[in-house]
């Protein structure tokens, strides 16, 4: 295992934050996952886990070891007719992979297309967009403990998914590394899921005579290109906040004073209202300050210009959950991993 010291964080984050990691490594099998939580590096520092640093804002220069996590490969489980079991690394692109597999014919992923990060966070966060969620197609997680080194394989019912929400971020936080994921795909009979935001009018907008798994994945990206800066050009984590659920009474007493506000049915009687339209509703949207700001097509996107600050992003952040506190009433909070 080959560690390396002060390295610029910078290029490992979608952000763009200059920030530099006192040791750096990288690990491409279960082995040197294995070998590096019983070396010395990893038992005598702060860790950090590192996959596409698309859903992290540094705030400052960390003073611990970052593990970038390269472990790749994809592979058929096993398949029917009507479906296909999908192993796949870690370190696989979560992009280039929906690609792969609408590429293949295979549905149950193609309205997660665009989103950015790696295989191994997507179970983390319970990645989701236009009514589908990872939850919907994970049939099991691998981590290795990294009490024991051993490799322990988590099924769907176990990972405790919520939004944006999973057993990775409460009660195991900190304790796995999560190294490979298992989808169940469908081959045949799709459940295209088309209802959700401008997905229907897009695919018919762009020619397709009728919804299949490449044209719902090709309306997304069109619609998320539209909509999102690409960190490549713009730093940015993409959503910052997540939509908060509100009660049914909260909501009745909101649309009394904003007719206007949408809301969406959640689970037991309450609402999920759109953080994007809170926030823009509290004059932020494409507000500029200096190198940072809120983009002018999304609210709810935070980004830095170029030479921005991570703290300056955070300080921005917490005064927007303030204004939407003190004008609806409403907590907002990050998505995004704050270090």
């Amino acid at each position: 295992m080959h560690v390396q010291q002060n390295i610029d964080l910078s290029p490992f984050n979608t952000f763009g934050i200059q920030a530099s990691a006192k040791a750096f490594t990288t690990v491409r099998s279960v082995p040197d996952v294995q070998a590096l939580i019983q070396s010395q590096a990893f038992n005598q520092q702060q860790v950090l886990l590192l996959g596409g640093g698309s859903n992290l804002l540094l705030t400052q220069d960390f003073d611990g070891l970052v593990v970038k996590i390269e472990i790749m490969g994809k592979e058929i489980v096993r398949e029917t007719d009507d479906r296909v079991v999908l192993k796949v690394g870690a370190g696989e692109n979560w992009h280039a992979l929906v690609l792969y597999c609408v590429e293949h014919g295979w549905g149950g992923v193609e309205n997660l297309s665009l989103i950015p990060g790696t295989a191994g966070a997507a179970p983390m966060q319970n990645i989701g967009a236009y009514g589908t969620e990872m939850k919907d197609v994970i049939v099991e997680v691998e981590a290795v403990d990294i009490r024991t080194g051993s490799v322990h394989t988590f099924p769907n019912e176990a990972c405790a998914f919520g939004y944006r929400d999973s057993i990775f971020k409460q009660q195991a936080k900190g304790l796995y590394i999560i190294t490979a994921i298992t989808l169940s795909l469908t081959k045949r009979h799709h459940a295209l899921n088309i209802s959700y935001g401008a997905v229907r009018d897009t695919i018919a907008a762009l020619g397709y005579a009728e919804p299949s798994v490449k044209a719902v994945s090709d309306a997304v990206i069109h619609i998320r290109r539209s909509k999102l800066p690409d960190p490549a050009v713009i730093g940015n984590a993409g959503s910052f906040f997540k939509n908060p659920t509100i009660s049914a009474t909260q909501y009745a007493a909101l649309q009394q004073a904003y007719p206007s506000v949408p809301g969406y049915p959640a689970e037991e009687g309450t609402v999920k209202v759109p953080a994007g339209w809170l926030i823009e509703q509290c004059g932020w949207k494409g507000k500029r300050l200096g190198n940072i700001g809120v983009h002018q097509h999304q609210a709810l996107v935070l980004v830095n210009y170029g030479g921005g600050k991570g703290n300056d992003i955070w300080q921005l952040a917490l005064e927007i959950q303030r204004s939407v506190k003190e004008k609806f009433n409403i907590d907002i909070h990050p998505e995004v991993n704050i270090v």
